[in-house]
């Protein structure tokens, strides 16, 4: 298989956790005889400091090009003072509507020897094993121009959707629970607002093409008690854009460490942009110290949502999952009687699991 990828490092951590994805990127190339080719270009503050904006037409156009888009973290306090259409922020708003990155895929699953790191008991979070699907362009964040009125007395703020961009999320919430435990929670404030009343409607509609899924419908205050109180009995969680930033931020903190956590944002093309939850780190920039796996698992995201090679996702996963069992972790995680690593170790450990190991041994051991 030949794929061109697209890399934007973006500011401070960001360009090292690149390197690791790229590395593991070309041991899964030559162990499964692929044919990745990589090009790197700027986004956030590095693109405003070379080129003035923070996201180039260049960039744009690369990634249109690409059959993936791997990010890895915008932003730091060095573009605090600019003005919001200079913010690194924009660079990462803008490249998600220039590709209609309408489907963002938040996987959260906690690793065994990381529970006791949760701000939850260890016997609450176990076992835990959910995806939210969040509606990326529409809602709330998207609607009219929100405006003060009455002198700045009152103030308005629009949420619009339209049946079509409710449809194609549900849709990909349903093909996603189709691929793992067959289970959807859609997630709406039915008893208040228009909006998810449509929702509601038409998950009920959707439901009819996916008689394999099993479908509960939770309203977004009782699904945020829930994700603390019982996460594991959520498999697949859908929502629109506002519940979806909120209930999968709460839900990152159940692992313990957002250094772990991947993500996945996609088009209805199959084309994604995949990057970690975590952020540009500054303070640690450059002192081979930051946690790679959050990006390495995206890697993992893209092979398997935008190209296809589930297999090639799996025993990265194992690699991950692997290698956290031996006790190896980087300085943001605490594992009791481990060794700590730097970035370049622990992505070469991942890299000589995945040369070493026969796939079809680990893929029943795997991290999802």
């Amino acid at each position: 298989m030949k794929k061109r990828i697209v890399l934007l490092p973006g500011d401070g951590i960001g360009k090292e956790v690149m390197s690791s994805a790229k590395e593991v990127l070309t041991a899964i190339a030559e162990e499964y005889n692929h044919s990745f080719s990589f090009e790197s270009h700027e986004i956030g503050g590095a693109a405003i400091d070379q080129y003035g904006t923070p996201l180039p037409e260049t960039t744009v156009d690369a990634c249109k090009q690409a059959d993936a888009v791997l990010l890895g973290a915008v932003g730091g306090p060095k573009w605090d003072n600019n003005p919001s259409h200079l913010r690194p922020e924009r660079g990462l708003l803008g490249i998600r509507k220039a590709l209609d990155l309408f489907a963002n895929l938040r996987p959260i699953k906690g690793f065994k020897n990381l529970l006791h790191a949760s701000p939850l008991k260890e016997e609450i979070v176990a076992g835990s094993d959910l995806l939210i699907v969040r509606e990326l362009t529409g809602g709330i964040y998207f609607g009219s121009p929100s405006e003060r009125r009455d002198n700045g007395q009152s103030v308005v703020d629009t949420l619009a959707y339209t049946r079509y961009e409710i449809e194609r999320i549900v849709d990909k919430a349903f093909q996603a629970a189709r691929g793992r435990r067959g289970r959807l929670t859609s997630v709406d404030k039915a008893n208040v607002l228009e909006s998810s009343k449509m929702w509601r409607e038409v998950v009920e509609e959707k439901k009819a093409e996916y008689p394999d899924v099993a479908v509960e419908h939770v309203l977004v205050d009782a699904a945020a008690m829930k994700l603390i109180t019982n996460p594991s009995h959520f498999d697949v969680v859908v929502t629109e854009n506002m519940f979806g930033d909120i209930l999968s931020d709460e839900a990152s903190v159940l692992t313990g460490s957002l250094g772990m956590l991947p993500s996945a944002s996609l088009n209805e093309a199959g084309v994604g942009l995949y990057e970690p939850v975590h952020g540009s780190a500054p303070d640690i920039a450059g002192k081979g110290i930051a946690n790679p796996v959050a990006m390495i698992l995206s890697t993992a995201l893209m092979l398997r949502y935008s190209f296809g090679l589930e297999e090639e996702a799996k025993i990265i996963e194992a690699a991950v999952q692997s290698v956290l069992d031996a006790g190896y972790h980087t300085a943001d995680l605490q594992v009791p009687n481990g060794r700590k690593v730097g970035t370049e170790e622990m992505t070469k450990l991942i890299v000589d699991f995945i040369r070493t190991q026969n796939a079809s041994k680990c893929i029943a051991s795997c991290y999802y």
